[in-house]
Formats: C-alpha cells, sequence, structure tokens
C-alpha cells in the first residue's frame, strides 16, 4: 500500500469553521478542507477492550494512544492482518525496515510467548501507479505488478522475512470487493455519483469518522465534484479510456484504494481482528477509512481491536521518510551487496518498532559491530568448551546468575510493547561478563566449567533465532546446498595439519648458557634453528588466509579457526 506524501504549504481560515490547506504532492499542488476543531468526541472514539486471551504482552495501540494490554478473541489465535507492497517498482529499505519490524513481533509473539499468529498480507497488484509505470513501459499492468511481486517476494526471503499464511491480490477479489460495497450501500453508507463513482458517506456514521487519527483535523481532498462531503472517499472508480477495468452494478470501474483491505481482510476473518499493522504514513487516511468502512459493512462498534505502526525510516540530517518519490531511497538489493540480512536484523532491533530510525554508515556500522561482538563471544565460548582456549578459574556461580536474571530481563523487556533495543541492551550485557572470564591464560589453576558457557551459547543463539537472527548462519541455496559443508570439511583439514606442523616446530631443545653473576650454566629454551621456517610459512598461511575470509587464532599450541563474509560467520 502507499500514502502520498504531501506537505503542507498554506492554510487560510474560512468562515465555515473549516480551513484551506494547500498540499505539494509529486510536485502538484492540490487543495484540502481542514476542519477547525476536532471531529468526534471522546465518547464515540472510545475504545472497547477486548474480552479473551490475555497474552500477558503489553502493545501501543494506535486507536488509544497508550499501551494496552494484548487481549485475543481466542486462546493463543492472534489474526494478523498487514497492508503490503503496491507492486509498480523495487522495494526498498523503507519498506524493507517495516517488514522487518513487524516480522520480529511476530516471531517473538510465535516463539516466545506461544501465538499461533495467521497472518494476511493483501498485495495491490491493481492501481494508479501500476498502470501510469505500465504506460511508460509499454507493457501490460498485470505484466508489471507480476514481475514486482515476484521480486518483492524474493527480497522479503532474502532478508529472513516469514511469509504469510496467505498473499492475497487485489484482481484476485474483485467479486468480493463489489459485493462489498453493494452491502456498504445497502447498509446505508455509500452512495453512487451519476458519473459512476461510488462513494463512502461519512456523513452516515456521524461522529465516529476519526476513531484512529486527527491530523489536526484533516478531513478530505477537494478535486472530485460529484462527491457529497469533502471526507468521502471512493469505493469504486469509474474507469477512463484505456484503463484496465471490470464489471459492476454500477458500471465499468475499478476498486478505490481502501475497500480493498477492508474486504480481503473480512473475507478472511469476518467482522473481528486482532491486530492490523503497517507503516505509521498509513494510519490516514488508509487505516482511518478501512475502520470506517469495515464498521459499516459489519455494523459493529470495533472491527480492529489493536492497530500497531512502525515508524519511518530516515536518511540521516534528513526530515523526509526513506521514500521512491523523492528519489532517497537505497533498494534492497543494493544493501545486501554490503551487508547481510543479519545485519539489517541488528539494525532494526536496535530501535523501538513504532519509533523513527535514521539510516546511516553509523548506524549500519553499530549494527555489524554488536552481530561481531555476539558472534565473537559464541566463537570463543565454544573453543572453551572444546578445552581450545585456557582460562583461568571460572566464577561460575556468577555466570548462572546472570545468564538467569538475562532470561528474565529479556522476556519482560519484550512484553512491554516488545522493547527490543533494551533485550538486546540485557543480551550484551551478559555476554560482557562471559568475556570477562574468558581470558586466555597459559596456565590453568583449577577445575573449568564448560557448561555454564554451553547454557549462555544456547541462550544466545535461542533469543537471536527468536529475532531472525541466525547465528549459525544456515543457508538454504539451491544452487548448492552442500557447498557449505564441504568448505567447512576442508577448512577444518587444512587447520588441523597446520596445527600439527605448528606444534612440531614449537617443540624446543635446551640451550645452555651462562650466567655472568655465578658463572654457572643456565638452561634457555628455544624452537630449534631447522624449524623456525615452519613457523613462519604457518604464519604466512594464516596472514594469507585472512583476507579471504577464514580466520586463524592461534591459542597456545592450539588453534582455532572461522570463516567471515561480510560480517556473517560460520565457525568450527
Amino acid at each position: 500500500m502507499r500514502l502520498p506524501l504531501a506537505l503542507l504549504t498554506d492554510v487560510r481560515l474560512l468562515n465555515s469553521g473549516f480551513r484551506i490547506g494547500h498540499w505539494i504532492h509529486n510536485g502538484v499542488t492540490k487543495t484540502s478542507l481542514l476542519s477547525s476543531c476536532n471531529i468526534c468526541s471522546r465518547a464515540e472514539r472510545k475504545w472497547i477492550k477486548p474480552v479473551g486471551f490475555d497474552t500477558g504482552v503489553k502493545t501501543y495501540n494506535s486507536l488509544t494512544k497508550q499501551k494496552e494490554p494484548l487481549v485475543l478473541a481466542q486462546e493463543r489465535i492472534a489474526t494478523w492482518y498487514s497492508c503490503g507492497p503496491t507492486v509498480y517498482d523495487h522495494a526498498h529499505l523503507g519498506h524493507a525496515c517495516s517488514y522487518v519490524r513487524f516480522d520480529i513481533l511476530q516471531r517473538i509473539l510465535s516463539r516466545l510467548f506461544e501465538i499461533n499468529v495467521i497472518h494476511v498480507m493483501v498485495i495491490t497488484d491493481i492501481d494508479d501507479k501500476i498502470i501510469q509505470r505500465s504506460l511508460e513501459q509499454n507493457i501490460s499492468p498485470t505484466v508489471l505488478a507480476r514481475m514486482h511481486e515476484e521480486e518483492f517476494k524474493r527480497d522479503m526471503q532474502a532478508l529472513r522475512v516469514l511469509p504469510p499464511a496467505v498473499y492475497m491480490r487485489v484482481t484476485d477479489n474483485i467479486p468480493q470487493i463489489v459485493a462489498f460495497i453493494e452491502r456498504i450501500i445497502g447498509n446505508g453508507h455509500g452512495y453512487v455519483t451519476s458519473q459512476g463513482n461510488v462513494y463512502f458517506d461519512t456523513q452516515s456514521i456521524g461522529n465516529r469518522y476519526g476513531k484512529l487519527v486527527n491530523l489536526g483535523g484533516i478531513v478530505g481532498e477537494l478535486g472530485a465534484q460529484d462527491k457529497r462531503d469533502p471526507r468521502d472517499f471512493a469505493l469504486w472508480k469509474a474507469s477512463k479510456p484505456h484503463e484496465p477495468h471490470w464489471e459492476s452494478p454500477w458500471g465499468q470501474g475499478r476498486p478505490g484504494w481502501h475497500i480493498e483491505c477492508s474486504t480481503i481482510a473480512s473475507s478472511v476473518f469476518g467482522s473481528q481482528l486482532d491486530i492490523h499493522s503497517g507503516g505509521i504514513d498509513l494510519a490516514f487516511p488508509h487505516h482511518e477509512n478501512e475502520i470506517a468502512q469495515s464498521e459499516a459493512y459489519h455494523q459493529c462498534e470495533q472491527w480492529g481491536n489493536y492497530f500497531l505502526h512502525s515508524g519511518h525510516l530516515h536518511l540521516k540530517g534528513s526530515v523526509e521518510k526513506m521514500s521512491k518519490s523523492l528519489k532517497n531511497y537505497v533498494t534492497i538489493n543494493d544493501f545486501l551487496e554490503s551487508y547481510t540480512a543479519n545485519e539489517f536484523r541488528l539494525f532494526c532491533l536496535l530501535t523501538r518498532y513504532r519509533s523513527a530510525i535514521d539510516y546511516s554508515d553509523a548506524s549500519t556500522n553499530e549494527a555489524r559491530s554488536t552481530l561481531s561482538t555476539i558472534s565473537a563471544f559464541c566463537h570463543n565460548a565454544q573453543a572453551y568448551m572444546q578445552g581450545h582456549l585456557l582460562c583461568q578459574p571460572i566464577e561460575e556461580g556468577i555466570l548462572w546468575e546472570r545468564l538467569s536474571a538475562t532470561q528474565s530481563s529479556v522476556r519482560k523487556a519484550l512484553a512491554d510493547d516488545f522493547d527490543t533495543p533494551k533485550a538486546v541492551g540485557a543480551i550484551m550485557s551478559l555476554i560482557h561478563h562471559g568475556n570477562c572470564q574468558l581470558q586466555p591464560a597459559t596456565k590453568v589453576d583449577g577445575p573449568r566449567c564448560p557448561a555454564v558457557f554451553g547454557a549462555m551459547l544456547s541462550y544466545v543463539r535461542e533469543i537471536l533465532g527468536v529475532f531472525g537472527v541466525d547465528l549459525l548462519d544456515r543457508k538454504q541455496s539451491s544452487d548448492s546446498c552442500e557447498l557449505p559443508v564441504i568448505l567447512n570439511n576442508v577448512v577444518e583439514e587444512l587447520v588441523h595439519f597446520r596445527s600439527k606442523v605448528r606444534k612440531f616446530a614449537l617443540s624446543v631443545g635446551d640451550q645452555a648458557s651462562q650466567n655472568p653473576q655465578t658463572g654457572s650454566e643456565i638452561q634457555k629454551r628455544h624452537p630449534q634453528p631447522d624449524r623456525v621456517p615452519l613457523l613462519k610459512a604457518c604464519d604466512a598461511l594464516r596472514n594469507n588466509l585472512a583476507p579471504l575470509g577464514v580466520h586463524i587464532k592461534d591459542r597456545g599450541t592450539n588453534s582455532t579457526w572461522e570463516i567471515t563474509r561480510g560480517g556473517e560467520t560460520r565457525k568450527n
């Protein structure tokens, strides 16, 4: 879905109590009516708390502008509808940020709080922009939409976004949309004009219009001349020459923007929806109009119980969101040439999902550094457990306490409106305390404590896995799924051979020298001269493999290794 980007440039007060606002949208000046007072009373906008299963999670609800207990109609089942893409061009990082953030929320609900999330997403495959772009490229709107729909799905897979239970295309649901509009008209909330357009009658629902957002009293655009009220919005648009169209009781045409989501969500979930999500730019008018027409169709007081909105992605130093219309965007494919899906997830996790987020080299490097710190801890913990890393005695009791406290803190943070920055902070604190005790030593006194590091390692992997960060870097490649395993085995054998050569080269011979004070002989232990070239060759191999992504760490006479690709790590 898309919301026109508009900048308010001028406002003039009218005697009628309305204001005229001049707006710039894609370089075109438009005029809107704005109300000088609130468009609905507090009583008529009151949120009705659902009755049902309390998840133990609190989430910020845009309907109430505060955190509310997340209560589901059915036990451990969440019905979730989200606005998908308008498929006329490449998806960019602004889109990706919203989809990844909500993917993280759904993963938290399902994997940590054991909620079965039933997610439906619409694909808008007929739209003004699709029609215009198809004319520019001299291809059919259907072909254009299918091309970018498949590209979008590939992008989401590359970012490890779990697919919804089902994608629903607008053009596959035209009969359902027509029937939905017919009932709205039959219920007294829509009207047909002489030009063949069908509009929602906002006056028919009184002051209930504006339940979600009151953006300074914005009430609608002046443009269409056949509307009864400037707040009214199109349910069905009469066709124009050379545009795609479908038959309807009101003549040939196509659906309005908002009706598709109400129809498709209702066709799957009926008259009640637990969660509706989208970018903050969709709150008005799109989600506002969805609420109005859905409640008019179902004749209910409250259709969607929770509306969750993600913040915009901004380029650092810019007040504008990343947008195609402003040509200030980065495509997902371009981003993934320099960074990984894991790094982008860390980038999203380091801010609250409903907060704006700055995209810059500094913020992406922070995500990369955080992921590197996590990976290094996992590598060192494994090395310690395998006996390759020798350390001083571990304060085991302290680490068990830290682990338990971290598990509690992370769960508490995520139950509080999915506070991922706080959760990540707790995880990094646990890793810090683990690293403080994983200090290499040449001589070990006392028992080893590998079990506590095994528990910490398992938890870090598990909770990062909940977020969709794959620390084991499992790749699903249709071209050569066995290549990573083969590569691991080759590197393992190479490092093992090098370790044996190095251990042999480090074996020392006794060399006598005289103590200048006493005149007595003392023994010094040095590598035998004929073995020094072997040591140099081992060092050269280690140094030469590093730029290729194979990093060998020598720990006394033992060695460990890891393979890194752009921040993602595969370890022995």
